[in-house]
């Protein structure tokens, strides 16, 4: 958006701002990414910038083209401070979601702040599709987004409630599915299968095109219920987990206490695990099992011996 501020709406001039940021993030902290990680996260802020569905794969050129100028502005905006946002009138720190939030009123719109792998910094303003209460916690549904960084978690814990941000996790299950759609693990393909995605053992991409948005709302659950783990957790503390990565980003120490973090957070008594086995959603449980691979599985050989 390159209209002068001056000439926007309070809304308009709003989500710049934070655009703005998202933007200083990525310049700051791309680095933490490998290359090949790196093009991906790219390649999905640009589908994200023109409105494309996770299945409409941009032009090579023109991608390759919009990465070099993305580079380019980086290396103008690295070494910016993030601006401060404009409430009201008035002037707050770009984390300050209570301000924020607290200042649209009857709007349905939630602005999120805060920081992920390596402390990279997280910004984004969406539109609340509904507001829920599981196992005592608060739960915030996102829909469309007007401003994201690349990185652009699809689900995490915010001022004590359970943030489920929808956009991202479409493109997170889809780039998924296409990752593992040939892989072997049993898990996986009972998931596929359950889905009804796969014809004659191979992934069918048009009922996956067909029922993306079905499978997220069917299984956003397993992400819930993670969050409200990691809420409740209280072995190690997110505090704690933060104190420890921002001394350590990008080291083996942070990926280690992010995978103890996990598997405590999982097996918590209100975790996703007692809901799965409670509940008895076979579905999701196949593909929370897909998920556990690396530290994790190291961390939790169980889970593959029992599914098996």
């Amino acid at each position: 958006m390159n209209l002068p501020l001056e000439t926007l709406t309070p809304d308009q001039r709003l989500i710049k701002e934070i655009q703005d940021n998202c933007d200083i993030s990525d310049a700051r902290d791309h680095g933490i990414y490998s290359m090949c990680s790196l093009v991906l996260k790219l390649r999905n802020l640009y589908k994200w910038e023109r409105g494309l569905e996770p299945w409409n794969e941009p032009d090579s050129a023109a991608l390759l083209e919009w990465i070099d100028a993305r580079e380019t502005y980086w290396e103008e905006i690295g070494d910016k401070d993030f601006k401060p946002l404009t409430i009201n009138g008035q002037s707050c720190a770009a984390d300050d979601v209570e301000t924020v939030n607290g200042a649209h009123g009857d709007l349905p719109l939630f602005y999120g702040a805060g920081h992920g792998r390596s402390m990279k910094a997280i910004f984004f303003l969406a539109e609340v599709i509904d507001r829920l209460n599981v196992e005592e916690c608060p739960i915030v549904l996102l829909g469309r987004e007007h401003a994201r960084e690349m990185a652009s978690p699809f689900a995490m814990v915010q001022e004590g409630q359970v943030v489920i941000r929808t956009e991202p996790l479409r493109y997170f299950l889809y780039d998924h599915i296409q990752e593992l759609r040939t892989s072997c693990r049993s898990s996986f393909r009972f998931f596929l299968n359950s889905h009804g995605l796969l014809a004659e053992g191979v992934l069918n991409q048009q009922s996956l095109k067909e029922k993306i948005d079905e499978i997220a709302i069917e299984e956003r659950a397993l992400f819930i219920y993670h969050e409200i783990g990691e809420l409740l957790e209280n072995s190690m503390s997110s505090e704690t987990l933060g104190k420890m990565i921002g001394r350590f980003p990008g080291s083996m120490i942070e990926f280690v206490s992010r995978a103890v973090r996990d598997v405590l957070a999982d097996t918590h008594p209100r975790g996703v695990l007692a809901h799965l086995v409670r509940e008895e959603k076979v579905s999701t449980l196949s593909l929370f099992v897909s998920f556990v691979d690396g530290l994790r599985q190291e961390l939790f050989p169980e889970l593959g011996t029992a599914w098996k």
